[in-house]
């Protein structure tokens, strides 16, 4: 099954918990169990590492909707998109093997959201993501933070975002868009 229907069912289930059980905090951890498919399944039989992040995806949109964030971003026009990501790799997911996406917001600082994932086979990590996310406006421009919590609320008991997170986001920027981002290798 292609990752956009799998959205679009973890969307609708989503909504219909948030209709059944009214909204989840946004600082909490959100778990959404999934199978590893034929179509998730690389050469060496095993989860493709690309795929990893597109099912990270529905974690973040599972946690969104039910959050209630989705609606508000939706409301006002907003957006988040992801400007870096990095994951890293334990243990191999093999066909139809059942996971757990766990999903949390980890901080903001004034640029960002810092989201983090993380494949649980048996309460055991196999793998890890760090998000990077900026939140746009459909009319244009960046979306303040300030803006953001004075529409939605700011949520209570976010960990701080880790010191080696914010030296990765750093690290791994390209330049803005509009300055000139030149392909030379050194």
């Amino acid at each position: 099954m292609n990752v956009i229907w799998r959205t679009l069912l973890v969307i609708l289930a989503a909504r219909r918990a948030l209709r059944r059980e009214g909204p989840v905090d946004p600082a909490a951890i959100g778990r959404l169990r999934v199978t590893t498919l034929p179509t998730d399944i690389d050469v060496l039989r095993h989860m493709n590492n690309g795929r990893y992040l597109s099912l990270f995806d529905l974690g973040r949109w599972d946690l969104l909707t039910r959050s209630g964030l989705a609606d508000a971003m939706r409301a006002h026009g907003w957006y988040a998109v992801v400007s870096s990501e990095t994951v890293t790799f334990r243990k191999s997911l093999g066909l139809w093997q059942r996971f757990t996406i766990e999903t949390r917001f980890i901080g903001h600082d004034d640029r960002a959201l810092y989201m983090e994932h993380r494949a649980i086979v048996d309460g055991e990590v196999y793998a890890r993501a760090i998000i990077r996310a900026r939140m746009l406006k459909r009319s244009g421009g960046t979306l303040s933070h300030d803006e953001l919590f004075a529409a939605v609320g700011r949520p209570e008991g976010l960990p701080d975002v880790p010191e080696w997170v914010h030296e990765w986001a750093a690290a791994s920027a390209l330049p803005s868009t509009r300055r000139p981002a030149p392909s030379i290798w050194d």
